[in-house]
């Protein structure tokens, strides 16, 4: 399944591959992370149909990862579930607001970020087969 991570700060990206690992649970496929630091880019990795989960850094710069939530979640045809890491427990509202299915705080605990990341993919592929 991929995963995409979404940070302007390439040590977020990485702490958040390294939390993920190959494989977040034994019942899941292998997770191909895919990086980017763009606004851009991330939108036209979710268009493609390809992403399966999505991890979008709510404080990046200059596109916020809850903006571009909320855009994903409003522009993008079957949109992948979205966790979104927030810097500050009182963001969750802002979560809320911006659709994320799931919010892992920081510092990053990598136990909770695989967690969360696999009952995500759960629920992408519990979407799709449900969809066929």
């Amino acid at each position: 399944m991929k995963v995409l991570v979404y940070s302007d700060d390439a040590s977020t990206r990485e702490k958040v591959r390294l939390a993920i690992g190959r494989r977040p649970a034994p019942d899941l496929p292998l997770a191909e992370i895919i990086e980017c630091a763009t606004q851009a880019k991330v939108i036209q990795l979710l268009d493609s149909g390809e992403i399966d989960v999505a991890v979008l850094d709510g404080e990046a710069q200059p596109a916020g990862g809850m903006g571009v939530s909320r855009q994903a979640k409003d522009e993008v045809f079957d949109c992948p579930p979205i966790c979104l890491l927030i810097a500050r427990r009182d963001d969750r509202w802002l979560a809320n607001w911006s659709r994320a299915d799931a919010v892992v705080a920081q510092p990053i605990d990598p136990m909770v970020m695989a967690d969360t990341v696999a009952d995500l993919m759960r629920t992408r592929s519990a979407g799709r087969l449900t969809a066929h």
